[in-house]
């Protein structure tokens, strides 16, 4: 059996993405546990880990006989701990998977089974929408005789990492521009990301090795000229004609282009300028040295250092106090397109009267 792998510190998303890669790698090297707790908010990862064991421990042959997968809210624990104690027919494992395993009653009754768990029995919990209590007598027995693996929800500006690898262990790779374009338009939901590249590369010839933005346009539907990433460098670069352009087609198209959405892009964006000017302020004032590159992604959040030239760029135009300013016209025209002080005007006419604000300081 595999060494287990438990985190005993807080994770975080990349962590999760750390070691789904290292408990794949033992899977594929046929190195198996006897438990998995797969838990936490995030399905995407758990989902792939346990498709994986019930799709290629055992041959097709063994399936039948030997699989089983259950529904926590369809099962009970003494049924599971009678299949979990029984020998596998013409195979060296009994594969036992139980879907939704939070809301299995009586979960904690699993730790009889665990004081002398089958070496030939792999059991796979698939714990989602939160954490099986971590101060549990039988988190703690699953910790000692499995692999516990615990799925975080990503950020925002997590996921260019994540399509970066996701691209990477497909043998391809992705420019910037592409990944903006997938994370503003898809968001942080792993599995339609995953999804969507999947089709992608259905439609793509195997040939193709790097995907730009033009293969995201014509085989997603995401326009590579009107969208936040091209709205925020418009502005960044303070080209105005090609921001009202943009704002336009927005306005005729509100369904793909949500306001809501444009806002948090903006937001995001001149928070990332503001605290960059403030590194910028707080160098010069005490005549120290700007942080290194790896620092600066760090504290700007960004996944690239594609983003961070286009950062150290637009800071020119915007130092801390001019994107001060626009964090408090973002606010306020926030606070308009819910009706608070907007008048009859429509999100489309709400977001050119902002672009031109901002333009104009």
């Amino acid at each position: 059996m595999a060494k287990a792998i438990v985190s005993k510190s807080k994770v975080v998303f990349r962590q999760s993405m750390d070691d789904f890669g290292r408990i794949m790698e033992m899977l594929r090297a046929k190195r198996y546990s006897r438990t998995y707790l797969l838990m936490g908010e995030e399905p995407y990862f758990i989902d792939r880990i346990s498709d994986y064991i019930s799709e290629n421990v055992l041959s097709e042959e063994e399936k039948s006989f030997n699989r089983t997968v259950l529904y926590g809210n369809e099962t009970n624990v003494v049924d599971l701990i009678e299949l979990c104690r029984g020998y596998p027919m013409l195979s060296a494992y009994n594969v036992v998977v139980v879907k939704e395993a939070q809301r299995l009653r009586g979960i904690e009754q699993l730790v009889e089974y665990l004081k002398v768990p089958m070496d030939t029995t792999l059991l796979v919990l698939c714990y989602k929408e939160g954490n099986l209590d971590k101060r549990s007598a039988l988190y703690k027995k699953l910790s000692e005789t499995g692999t516990v693996f615990e799925s975080v929800r990503p950020r925002d500006y997590e996921i260019g990492t994540w399509i970066l690898e996701l691209f990477r262990n497909k043998g391809r790779s992705i420019e910037p521009k592409a990944v903006s374009m997938l994370v503003e338009n898809l968001g942080t939901e792993l599995s339609k990301i995953n999804n969507e590249v999947e089709k992608l590369f259905t439609r793509l010839a195997p040939e193709e090795k790097e995907i730009r933005a033009e293969h995201i346009e014509q085989n997603i539907g995401i326009s590579k000229d009107f969208n936040n990433f091209e709205l925020t460098k418009a502005l960044s670069e303070r080209d105005a004609k090609k921001a009202l352009l943009i704002v336009g087609h927005f306005a005729q198209n509100p369904k793909d282009n949500p306001f809501v959405v444009t806002i948090q892009a903006l937001f995001s964006h001149f928070l990332r300028l503001f605290t960059l000017g403030i590194v910028i302020w707080n160098s010069k004032a005490k005549r120290a040295p700007m942080p290194g590159d790896a620092e600066l992604m760090r504290l700007l959040k960004v996944s690239s250092a594609y983003f961070l030239k286009e950062y150290r760029q637009a800071v020119v135009h915007y130092n801390s106090t001019r994107s001060f300013a626009v964090l408090g016209l973002l606010r306020e025209y926030d606070m308009k397109s819910k009706g608070i002080g907007g008048g009859t005007a429509g999100d489309g006419e709400l977001l050119k009267e902002l672009v031109i604000k901002i333009l104009a300081l």
